[in-house]
């Protein structure tokens, strides 16, 4: 399993971290352990941009996912093939704000929105109350595990 973490938004932290839930949250789900990740930080410039060509909305916002083999999550004995899941874009200025809000620390509030971009990628979504009452079960459950894990 090849998991890319670049950092580019000058937020210090470590990304080996980042690499580590990755790992967790794609083990838990079945996907083959080639399958490739990019975990890209960055500015809110940068986010803004990314925001307005992709999404057509204003401004940063947190996190932005971007399949790119359209991998599903696997089963028990039954992994996904192997490929390229996609990247997943963070903003922590963005999640330094969210954090506050929700009285924990940035970092946290990251491993949170990586989980949630990485759900994601593969397939989950939150558009109607069922997809988000199930997708943010499991990103709860897979955090808690990953951090019960450290």
């Amino acid at each position: 399993m090849s998991i890319e973490v670049n950092n580019e938004s000058g937020f210090a932290c470590d990304e080996a971290e980042f690499a580590a839930l990755g790992r967790h949250v794609l083990d838990a789900m079945h996907v083959h352990p080639q399958t490739d990740l990019s975990i890209l930080l960055v500015g809110t410039e940068v986010m803004s941009e990314l925001h307005v060509q992709w999404m057509d909305e204003p401004g940063p916002t947190d996190v932005l996912s971007f399949p790119m083999d359209e991998l599903r999550p696997g089963a028990d004995g039954e992994v996904t093939p192997a490929g390229l899941l996609g990247d997943v874009v963070l903003c922590p200025d963005v999640a330094a704000r969210q954090a506050l809000d929700a009285g924990h620390s940035t970092m946290e509030e990251l491993l949170l929105l990586t989980t949630h971009g990485i759900l994601h990628l593969l397939g989950y979504d939150h558009a109607v109350p069922e997809e988000e009452k199930e997708m943010f079960a499991l990103q709860r459950q897979l955090l808690l595990t990953f951090l019960a894990g450290r």
